[in-house]
Formats: C-alpha cells, sequence, structure tokens
C-alpha cells in the first residue's frame, strides 16, 4: 500500500509541475487553432486556388484502387490540402515566434540601457573625481557636505 501511495504522490507531483500544465494549455489552444487554420484553408485558400486554376478541386483528385463503388481511393488532393494546411500554420506560428523575439529583445535593450548608479562625484572646490561616499576630498582635503 505504500508503494502505491508514493507511486501516485508522485504521479501527482509529475501532472501539478508548471511545464506539465503549460504543455496542456498549449495543446488545447494548438488543437483549437488547427481548426481556425483548417477553416482558413479549406474555405479560403483552397476556393481561390481553385479559382485560379480553372475549378480545379484538389478535393477530387483521387486514384481509384480497383473497379465498383466500393474501391479504395488514394486521396492525393487532400494530402496537397494538409501540405497547404501545414505550410500555413508553419508559417504563422513562425511570424508569431518572430514578433516575440523582437519585442523580448526591445524589452532586454531598455534594461540594459538604464544607467549604472554613479560611483564617483566632483570635488566642489578642486574638481578632482572622488568616491561618491568621500566626505574629504583626498586631492584638496575640504570637507564635503
Amino acid at each position: 500500500m505504500g508503494k502505491a501511495k508514493g507511486f501516485f504522490g508522485e504521479f501527482k507531483q509529475f501532472v501539478m509541475r508548471g511545464n506539465v500544465i503549460d504543455l496542456a494549455v498549449g495543446v488545447i489552444i494548438g488543437g483549437a487553432f488547427q481548426k481556425i487554420v483548417s477553416s482558413l484553408v479549406d474555405d479560403i485558400v483552397m476556393p481561390a486556388i481553385s479559382l485560379l486554376t480553372d475549378g480545379i478541386d484538389f478535393s477530387e483528385w483521387k486514384v481509384v484502387l480497383g473497379e465498383g463503388e466500393t474501391a479504395a481511393t488514394l486521396n492525393y488532393g487532400n494530402f496537397i490540402s494538409a501540405i497547404i494546411n501545414f505550410l500555413i500554420m508553419a508559417f504563422v506560428i513562425f511570424c508569431i515566434v518572430k514578433a516575440l523575439n523582437k519585442l523580448s529583445e526591445k524589452t532586454a535593450k531598455k534594461v540594459e540601457e538604464a544607467p549604472a548608479e554613479p560611483t564617483t562625484k566632483v570635488c566642489p572646490f578642486c574638481k578632482s573625481e572622488i568616491a561618491i561616499d568621500a566626505t574629504k576630498c583626498p586631492h584638496c582635503t575640504s570637507e564635503i557636505k
């Protein structure tokens, strides 16, 4: 019984890690995004390609394997649609990652461009550079307030 409790305890710890939950959210959003891209390809891109190619419908492209109404078919037109679907999704993801990288670079530059705290100051009497926390100038021995 102790092993089962330990096993399930380890499983619970694994599932509750932040990166596992992030991955699950990413997969769910990716699935929903896939439906959007599929609709874009099937309902907008493919009809436009069909219009440009004098009415060719890729979903009609197939090779019939055998004879009769129950013959199997190789639907390579659907495969072409799937390739176009993949290329559009890859392009969109590329654009999103590129935009996020650019945004990250801008944010990083702002942090780097912040001026460092000064470590020295100028003596008001002799104009020599001295430590910022100095109370007496080592050059002219004047008291600094």
